[in-house]
């Protein structure tokens, strides 16, 4: 049986699309009214929505936006209040009654709301970017908002930025990793990721091995990227792999996402030649079927600096 026929339409290669939890927050505003913030988060991100559990236990050092941590079937769980996070005033009727359980970049994060709604598949080409004022309001943490029912937005908010702000992302084998990497190649490697913090990050790994990193937010930035650096190698009569050497890609990206942008490259007579390692926070199954589907060359979890390396030094072209 061909792979494609025994996954669901929303695995399908090029879609374009993915399913989001469609979440509420309240505000109890300075007049007395109350506000709902509809919010979002991809279901690949999801383990499940729970009753908030009545036991947490307070740990020293944790940040005052963590509750705790709670025992979730065999996991030992910490509990981001996301109203505390958010800095607004909750309704006495409406405290954090849900945790959404969240798996990515090797973390398991509960996080408290107020109500889940729904499951929406939405296209990637539907998110845009948030008006300045939600974005301020939120620290930057929004990475699109969604026109839904009524003209009402929803936001999609950036976990990653969160749980770097918390100071609860782990870059594995930092460390270890420089110490051994003596290669002599160093290649020029284009990284897509809507993050700041995501691009930060896999920049300062790459620059410290001596690689060039160019580095754009989508795929529709990646596509535009690749085609003027094909112009500019015909002109100076180089192929674009003399440009480029390695592409690294997230998944979640307004416009266009990665594995379409993959998809994309990879249909390409001239972009095909560079290898793609989609790079991301999820790590499910069905991830990394959609990563084979798109024929990416590899599939890499963040954020591990030994895997990263050892993939960027197996992967790239060698010129």
């Amino acid at each position: 049986m061909n792979t494609k026929e025994i996954l669901p339409k929303i695995l399908e290669t090029g879609a374009n699309e993915l399913e989001i939890i469609d979440f509420r927050m309240h505000e109890k505003l300075e007049d007395g009214s109350v506000y709902e913030w509809i919010l979002g988060v991809n279901v690949a991100k999801v383990k499940e929505v729970i009753q908030k559990p009545e036991s947490i236990f307070k740990t020293p050092g944790l940040p005052p936006e963590v509750e705790g941590v709670s025992k979730i079937r065999e996991d030992v769980v910490p509990i981001v209040n996301l109203a505390r996070w958010m800095n607004i005033k909750e309704p006495e009727d409406k405290k954090g009654k849900y945790v959404i359980v969240m798996e990515f970049l090797r973390e398991i994060i509960g996080i408290v709301i107020h109500d889940a709604k729904r499951i929406r598949r939405i296209k990637w080409t539907d998110i845009n970017k948030p008006p300045a004022s939600i974005d301020e309001k939120l620290g930057g943490k929004v990475v699109g908002v969604i026109e839904v029912e009524g003209g009402k937005l929803l936001l999609l908010l950036d976990f990653e930025g969160i749980l770097d702000e918390l100071g609860m992302i782990k870059v594995f084998h930092i460390d270890e990793a420089q110490e051994e990497s003596s290669s002599e190649e160093k290649y020029n490697i284009l990284i897509l990721d809507d993050s700041p913090v995501a691009r930060k990050i896999i920049r300062d790994i790459l620059e410290k091995d001596g690689h060039k990193v160019f580095e754009v937010q989508s795929g529709i930035e990646g596509l535009k990227f690749l085609e003027d650096m094909e112009q500019e190698a015909k002109a100076k009569g180089l192929d674009i792999t003399d440009k480029i050497q390695l592409i690294i890609s997230d998944i979640e990206m307004p416009g266009m996402d990665g594995l379409t942008f993959t998809k994309k490259v990879k249909e390409h007579p001239v972009f095909s030649k560079i290898p793609i390692v989609i790079n991301t926070s999820l790590s499910d199954k069905a991830t990394v079927d959609k990563t084979k589907l798109v024929k990416a060359d590899a599939h890499l979890v963040k954020f591990d600096t030994k895997d990263l390396l050892h993939i960027v030094h197996q992967y790239a072209i060698k010129k």
